[in-house]
């Protein structure tokens, strides 16, 4: 049997469960077309020596009567999940050969639905970007013109579904990474609400930001990662119990005034055919108005470089990771973080540490901290009223490698996901058609954020756009 490397998660479960194929037929098949494109994508950091065994190891506990939906799916992790005895290096010279010493949640739960894992993926460095060029081991390409990015900073994890290298996978969203790459790969990529999946085994950059989430090919799919991840863990103490789902209103919001900002002609003509497809399903499309919206990527770009430099302050080349011996502690310091992190880590660190400061916490920090709250508050009036907000998941598709030298300019491909991130709502990224761009069709994404701990209105209304 050809081509299984190209089922859905949900088919090649099936399928499996029938009988039909058995775990190794399909880890062979992934592996095959790792063979043949990794090399020019460079999506994956590392490919597991062992999948095959751990392949042959699903194959016997299905023969013993086991019968998870995901017993035996080959799926690939990003590179800053932690898996015991694996390496996870957040793709940084600072964590290059650093072992994880324990499973992080969600992983230690998939080993117990028996998931085959593949291997590790490229990412933006620290999660620091929005489209991989910023790992230290060279960008993933995009599967659809390898001149291009693949968003980030996931996007090692699109990538590899994109191209049939694995059936699903994982990343993490901190302002987008999963749903970005997700929409300029032609993926589905999926936020769940905050607290909804452990960030236990998740290498922190935005503590109140980060979730990790689902890449799949199917709505399908990323539910049924979902809620083999999701649920409290006493390892988190911001994991919550999500409430029993509500009765779906059959409005969609759309705030019409955000889509001026920068938008091109033909995602937003992308995004039209969308609702009216949505429509055509019986959904009413009204306009909504949130009027911070247009503030969310300031106040995204104080908070979230502040808590990184937090977070990245434990790597200071004493306790683990890097370490370059000068001439004093100081020097020690100093040349391990100067050299062990990228030009992009450096800046946020930079930034952060400037809004944190005594003299400027008030001025930046404190009236960020604010509007987000003001955001909360206008998004969850706004999904009072109807069941969801749809908005294009980036306001064009992806650039080429090396286009955006100015950062400023690739930070305003978040403009429409970051809000989820702010206000904790959950958030996924359906592939809504593709524009032509030097000869090559590139995917866009229709982004679709619900109430707090409504998953299931997500996953209702992206299975009507599929």
């Amino acid at each position: 049997m050809s081509n299984l490397n190209e089922l859905s998660i949900t088919e090649a479960s099936k399928k499996l469960a029938a009988g039909e194929v058995t775990s190794l037929q399909l880890t062979e098949a992934c592996l095959a077309e790792i063979e043949k494109r990794n090399g020019s994508l460079n999506a994956y950091l590392e490919v597991f020596a062992d999948a095959r065994e751990q392949a042959k190891a699903a194959d016997s506990r299905r023969a013993a009567g086991e019968s998870h939906p995901l017993l035996g799916i080959p799926l690939a992790v990003k590179d800053n999940i932690l898996i015991e005895g694996r390496t996870a290096s957040a793709a940084s010279k600072m964590l290059e050969h650093y072992v994880a010493t324990y499973d992080a949640t969600a992983i230690k739960k998939l080993k117990e639905a028996g998931v085959v894992f593949l291997g590790r993926t490229n990412m933006d460095e620290f999660a620091m970007g929005g489209s991989n060029e910023n790992s230290a081991f060279g960008p993933a390409k995009n599967p659809h013109d390898e001149s291009r990015v693949t968003g980030g900073s996931s996007g090692g994890s699109a990538a590899v579904v994109a191209a049939h290298m694995a059936l699903g996978a994982l990343g993490s969203d901190t302002g987008g990474s999963v749903r970005e790459p997700a929409a300029f790969c032609g993926v589905v990529g999926f936020k769940p609400t905050y607290g909804a999946v452990s960030r236990s085994g998740l290498m922190a950059m935005g503590s109140s930001l980060d979730q990790i989430g689902p890449l799949t090919k199917t709505v399908a799919d990323a539910e049924l990662l979902f809620n083999a991840i999701c649920g409290v863990d006493p390892l988190d103490s911001t994991t919550v119990q999500l409430p029993a789902a509500k009765a779906d209103n059959k409005k969609i919001g759309v705030p019409r005034a955000l889509l001026a900002q920068g938008i091109e002609p033909e995602v937003l003509a992308q995004f039209d055919q969308a609702l009216k497809k949505l429509q055509m399903q019986g959904y009413e499309i009204v306009d909504i108005s949130l009027p911070s919206a247009g503030l969310a990527l300031a106040v995204y770009y104080i908070i979230m470089p502040a808590e990184s430099s937090t977070n990245l302050a434990r790597f200071d080349g004493v306790r683990y990771g890097l370490s370059i011996k000068g001439e004093t502690l100081l020097d020690d310091y100093a040349t391990s973080r100067g050299e062990g992190f990228g030009p992009e880590v450096r800046r946020r660190i930079m930034l952060g540490t400037y809004v944190l400061s005594a003299g400027y916490y008030d001025a930046y920090f404190g009236k960020a901290t604010a509007a987000r709250e003001v955001l909360r508050k206008e998004f969850s009036a706004a999904l009072a009223e109807v069941s969801a907000i749809a908005t294009p998941t980036a306001p064009f598709p992806a650039w080429k490698i090396g286009e955006k030298s100015d950062p400023l300019s690739a930070y305003l491909a978040d403009i429409f996901t970051v809000t989820a991130n702010l206000t904790g709502n959950p958030a996924v990224s359906v592939p809504m058609g593709t524009v032509a761009r030097d000869g090559a069709d590139l995917p866009v994404g229709i982004q679709l954020t619900a109430a707090h701990g409504d998953e299931a209105t997500l996953f209702s209304i992206g299975k009507a756009l599929e």
